[in-house]
């Protein structure tokens, strides 16, 4: 028997990265995977790659109406939901002096607006044994040049698990934050570069970049009953990067 047979899980920003490689897991492991994401291509190329156990629903999670229409859907089509990846993110590199009002708000709006809402629509739809992962980022624990925008959101996200934890007491429903470190996704090539993000994993203790099926691997554990004693914890997949 799988570790998900016969469970429902949303994956937002499921359409590339850590959100493809989490969907892949989890229809590997045997859930039925709802992936949300802005663009409709890298949506349409997840469904193609993972074969029938999945749906691809085109949104953004700082739209609140984009997301009462991802929940409902999920409702019709199979009534509960077993798993909650609020993966979703976006950064920029932006030293302090230079940040910009727009960035900011863009910032706060998908990755603290959108968690919040994220969370706060699907949990009508979670009983007990549910799971909750949040995705949260090594520098929601340290500094990082020019990334302090980002880091701020992460650190905002660490905190949503922590009170959540509280909030849920007694529903049987967990909630966890999922902290990569230095990871070969798409995104971080495009916002960094490919050149110096291998450089970054290469500083950690274990000496080398991430990749997005091994911080997938995690957040399978954070998915299922493996993990039933953990709520309100913080999970680093970093390398040892947050840890040294």
């Amino acid at each position: 028997m799988k570790r998900l047979d016969g469970k429902t899980a949303v994956v937002t920003g499921g359409g590339t990265g850590i959100g493809f490689a989490t969907a892949k897991r989890y229809v590997d492991e045997g859930a039925f995977v709802y992936v949300t994401g802005r663009r409709q291509e890298p949506l349409d190329r997840a469904v193609a790659a993972l074969g029938g156990n999945v749906r691809a629903v085109q949104g953004s999670v700082s739209d609140l109406a984009d997301l009462a229409r991802l929940f409902d859907q999920v409702k019709a089509e199979r009534g509960t939901l077993d798993v909650l990846f609020a993966n979703a993110g976006h950064g920029d590199l932006v030293p302090l002096g230079q940040i910009t009002e727009e960035q900011y708000q863009r910032t706060f709006d998908i990755n603290v607006k959108g968690v919040l809402f994220t969370v706060q629509a699907a949990l009508p739809l979670m009983r007990a044994g549910g799971s909750i992962i949040l995705t949260g980022s090594t520098t929601g624990s340290m500094g990082t040049p020019a990334f302090s925008v980002y880091s701020a959101t992460k650190a905002a996200v660490r905190n949503f698990a922590r009170s959540w934890a509280q909030d849920l007491r007694g529903t049987g429903i967990r909630v966890n934050v999922l902290s990569p470190g230095p990871t070969l996704t798409e995104l971080a090539q495009e916002v960094v570069g490919r050149d110096a993000m291998v450089e970054l994993g290469a500083g950690t203790p274990i000496g080398r970049v991430g990749q997005p099926d091994e911080i997938a691997a995690v957040a399978a554990f954070l998915a299922s009953s493996d993990s039933s004693f953990m709520t309100g914890s913080e999970v680093f997949a970093d390398g040892g990067l947050a840890q040294i």
